[in-house]
């Protein structure tokens, strides 16, 4: 994906069609954040940032099935570990959005881990690797969600056994009696 620092969409159509024009563009390792409204404003190069005006589930359902469409990539889903223990009495309306960000997961299984970790995560990842974070309307706290792009093609029990391979391999040259 081509660097070119933030670039902000308006209006619902104009965001999906950014989503549709990225999403054919990232690869592995690369990130998307589907963003609550009070997400930090970025200004850095391989960071890109989209404004949509619809809620976090809407948005999350919309970049899922985007990704869906691609055979190259599946995303590695990430909740913040707060998510689950925001009190509805503390901020009204939490226990419906956890509800309707799981419905939109699309069978997904989602890891937890804590928002400062996410966020250093990403911050660490972004100085080599594209991000785009689409930032909602959704005035929820820790409600963000984030997808790490993974091959859509290759999958952690590959890598896992070709990584075993490629060491027995080793082990093998290692060991082989000289003549």
């Amino acid at each position: 994906m081509m660097s070119m620092g933030c670039a902000n969409f308006g209006s619902q159509n104009s965001w999906q069609a950014a989503v549709d024009r990225q999403a054919a563009q990232l690869g592995y390792r690369n990130w998307i954040v589907i963003a609550e409204a009070s997400y930090p404003a970025q200004n850095r190069p391989g960071l890109r940032q989209v404004v949509a005006d619809v809620e976090i589930p809407e948005a999350l359902d919309y970049v899922l099935r985007a990704l869906e469409r691609t055979e190259n990539l599946r995303p590695r889903v990430y909740l913040t570990r707060e998510l689950r223990s925001v009190e509805n009495d503390f901020a009204p309306g939490i226990d419906d959005m956890r509800k309707r960000i799981n419905g939109a997961l699309h069978g997904h299984e989602a890891a937890e881990l804590e928002q400062q970790s996410l966020m250093t995560l990403l911050e660490d990842t972004g100085r080599s690797f594209d991000v785009l974070v689409i930032r909602t309307r959704s005035a929820m706290p820790y409600a963000s969600v984030f997808l790490e792009l993974q091959p859509g093609y290759w999958d952690e029990a590959s890598e896992s056994r070709l990584r075993d391979r490629i060491q027995h391999e080793r082990l093998q040259k290692v060991l082989r009696p000289v003549p």
